[in-house]
């Protein structure tokens, strides 16, 4: 695997050379593995490419104020809030799709709470790390899917899994909504309980990229994802896979083969249109966009990226 190469070839630079600089964000999760091993690799740098990468433990609202903001030019973000912030005038475009799994969402309450099932939760106060944010759009989606009026929910915002800890013991939310295996330590410690999962009926990581980048560097941008496509499997397919993978993140090897086993990178310049609109349609019954105001698929999609059935 590449981070077992030669120690050198993470410095492979000519002399002189000049690399094109893409500004990337994303979440510090183990989703994002192969970022951090290409890059600790050298392997864009090997092409003529300097990646920068940027943490967001804030999730997909810090990324898309990022990207509005021009702090990034690339986003690994959820496609549902990057869909939902299109809409609402985000400068960025899809290039492509980074996972096309589901991600799992894992519902948790305080381990002392009094709430015990998900249906119970109507009139519950839900931690969100910001407005317009993934764990804010799951819990409207979620909701309407279980016959609640979605716009009836309250909500805390928490800024990240550190604020929802600490919400969600002095009482001030009642439950969160986080990727149940970056939250297992907790539901492990007994510090919270997961009383129920949900899961994306799409592909849960997209790619989007800045209008600006896109027309400064678009082959640059391919090129990139030809990177990550082939690390992303050399990853998977590698003996060592869950033991670099818990390292970096802190997690429990048992956990991430768990995990991996139903994990697919797709690191490719293809959209499925058919899926932006089921997210779209989605997002319209959650309360989250006006049907009026909705963007056609290649509308929110870069010349770049290909549409798959």
């Amino acid at each position: 695997m590449s981070q077992f190469r030669a120690a050198g070839s993470a410095l492979l630079r000519a002399a002189g050379e000049n690399l094109k600089r893409i500004r990337v964000g994303g979440v510090p999760e183990h989703f994002n593995t192969p970022w951090h091993t290409a890059i600790a690799a050298g392997l864009f740098e090997e092409a003529s490419l300097q990646i920068d990468w940027s943490t967001y433990p804030g999730g997909t609202g810090a990324m898309a104020q990022a990207l509005r903001e021009d702090e990034i030019d690339v986003a690994v973000i959820l496609t549902e809030g990057i869909v939902a912030d299109i809409h609402r005038g985000n400068p960025s475009k899809l290039i492509g799709t980074y996972v096309s799994s589901p991600l799992i969402w894992g519902v948790h309450v305080a381990s002392g709470s009094k709430w015990r099932e998900v249906s119970e939760l109507q009139h519950a106060t839900y931690a969100v790390s910001r407005l317009g944010s993934g764990s804010h759009l799951m819990a409207k989606i979620h909701a309407q899917k279980l016959g609640w009026d979605p716009e009836t929910l309250k909500f805390a915002i928490v800024k990240d899994l550190q604020g929802a800890r600490k919400a969600l013991g002095n009482g001030t939310a009642d439950v969160f909504l986080w990727e149940k295996y970056t939250t297992k330590e907790l539901v492990d410690s007994r510090e919270w309980r997961r009383i129920g999962e949900v899961p994306t009926p799409w592909s849960c990581f997209s790619l989007a990229a800045t209008d600006k980048v896109l027309e400064e560097h678009s082959e640059s941008l391919v090129t990139m994802l030809s990177i990550l496509e082939k690390e992303a499997h050399d990853l998977r397919a590698s003996a060592n896979a869950c033991e670099t993978i818990a390292a970096m993140y802190g997690l429990q090897e048992r956990d991430v083969a768990e995990w991996i086993k139903d994990v697919s990178w797709s690191c490719r310049p293809v959209v499925c249109h058919k899926m932006l609109e089921q997210v779209m349609q989605s997002l319209v019954s959650a309360g989250v966009l006006d049907p009026a105001s909705l963007k056609r698929p290649h509308e929110l999609v870069a010349e770049l990226a290909k549409d798959v059935e």
